[in-house]
């Protein structure tokens, strides 16, 4: 893939889409009224647009590495997670948050890596914010299991996360007023499966179709 290759893409973009959709695209054009903040992971291979089916505007998205979310601070530093929170929930007056972490995650495993390289030194800081989801997996499994203690550090961090996102003064009063929901989700790069944080249950759910009886995912139980 090459920049000048994406150029191209845009043209049959232009071609095809747009063109079929003028009038769609023509009112995106003065404003977007987004109900969903997707905080997703930067990886390559998670498309939240492609692997939700959701159309622009559908969703207001911010990607960082390992889709964390850093505790709330009120100085007035740089903060650009934080910003796209309080935007969503301030401005957009988004009804819903999903954070959405994904299997086979370069962070989630950069944890168990020692890192010394000097010009990491702010992902080494970013990759703390998963130091809880590291610790609480080792309970689990051991690190000759290295698949299982992985996938557990992926899901545990998702949880984290929330957890990071409800110190927001703004995201917890919402979600006291019962004006927004937050999700964990997970999804799974090899099969294009999500995966949701249940939390009566407190642990993933597959995300099932129960509807169709021919369906071969098709499970009576979850009626």
């Amino acid at each position: 893939m090459t920049s000048e290759k994406l150029l191209k893409g845009n043209l049959e973009f232009r071609d095809t889409i747009v063109k079929n959709n003028k009038d769609n695209f023509k009112e995106l054009a003065d404003g977007q009224c987004p109900s969903i903040l997707f905080i997703g992971c930067s990886d390559s291979r998670v498309v939240p647009d492609l692997m939700t089916n959701s159309n622009p505007g559908d969703l207001f998205i911010v990607r960082n590495v390992g889709n964390f979310v850093a505790p709330y601070k009120s100085d007035d530093d740089y903060h650009s997670t934080a910003s796209a929170i309080e935007y969503a929930v301030s401005v957009l007056k988004v009804s819903e948050i999903i954070i959405c972490g994904h299997t086979h995650c370069g962070a989630c495993a950069s944890l168990y890596d020692e890192i010394n390289t000097p010009e990491l030194i702010h992902t080494k800081k970013w990759l703390k914010l998963g130091e809880s989801a590291k610790e609480e997996a080792l309970k689990l499994y051991t690190l000759d299991q290295k698949d299982e203690l992985l996938r557990a550090t992926e899901k545990l961090s998702v949880i984290s996360q929330v957890s990071n996102l409800l110190t927001y003064p703004a995201v917890l009063r919402l979600l006291k007023e019962d004006k927004l929901s937050i999700h964990g989700w997970i999804y799974d790069i090899a099969n294009g499966k999500i995966e949701y944080y249940d939390r009566d249950k407190q642990t993933f759910v597959k995300n099932r179709r129960v509807w169709d009886e021919n369906d071969p995912e098709y499970d009576k139980d979850l009626i």
